[in-house]
């Protein structure tokens, strides 16, 4: 006879799943001239899901070789930079550099964005669901609203250069390097003032500089936009290719 599975728990994953669906919607509405391939958004969100087992138990494991919380100040700053930060970061630049980058559907800027996104909200909504049904609710609602946020950020800083890289081949390394490190030192730092027991004040400066660096990102879409070689005037001139 098969299992019943209670309501709480499908309500639970729906919660779960939507903020990165919601996320994924509006970036995929933000490529407003040259709109990338479905089947080819769901293959980066799907993927970028799957890489959380990976990373998760990489984690796990770093944790345990850690030791008991709480941890001081030193601990804190190379779990969150070294293993949380790294980890996943370059994980998901994995995907986006091996995957996304070379496709001949990536012809404008905006497309670094776009696919680091999807990557990085499956990749958040995996965590999401794990979260959920280990925590429940409270713990769901506070991730959607930090956490996944957060995912979308780091990854339009990832998707920004590499957008900027796919058209200058000369800084290519360089540009591609750059988004990596800064995504990290984001992820980082949000995560050390997170993770951190000596100040809730430095929980509230971290989600405060989460919300700061939303602003900031939606002037990388603008930019990526605004330079896209598809767009035209409203005499239907083109815009030079960036």
């Amino acid at each position: 006879m098969p299992q019943h599975i209670p309501a709480v728990d499908i309500l639970l994953t729906i919660l779960a799943v939507l903020p990165g669906l919601l996320i994924s919607y509006g970036i995929f509405r933000a490529d407003k001239y040259e709109r990338e391939p479905l089947t080819l958004l769901v293959f980066c969100f799907v993927i970028g899901g799957s890489i959380t087992f990976p990373v998760v138990a990489i984690e796990r494991w770093a944790f345990a070789w850690s030791g008991t919380p709480p941890f001081h100040l030193l601990q804190t700053a190379l779990l969150s930079f070294g293993v949380l930060a790294f980890t996943e970061e370059a994980a998901k630049f994995f995907l986006l550099r091996a995957l996304a980058f070379p496709q001949r559907f990536f012809n404008e800027p905006i497309d670094g964005i776009v696919y680091a996104v999807l990557i990085a909200m499956g990749f958040a909504t995996v965590e999401n669901i794990a979260y959920a049904n280990r925590f429940g609710l409270h713990t769901l609602l506070v991730r959607s609203l930090t956490a996944v946020p957060a995912h979308l950020v780091f990854g339009i800083v990832q998707g920004y250069y590499a957008g900027l890289a796919r058209f200058d081949p000369p800084s290519q390394s360089r540009l591609l390097t750059r988004g990596l490190v800064l995504a990290i030192a984001l992820h980082g730092a949000y995560d050390l003032l997170i993770l951190q027991n000596w100040s809730h004040w430095l929980v509230v400066l971290g989600t405060f500089g989460l919300y700061l660096s939303l602003l900031f990102c939606g002037r990388l879409i603008q930019h990526h936009q605004e330079h896209s070689p598809f767009r035209t005037t409203d005499r239907g001139d083109q815009h030079p290719t960036p």
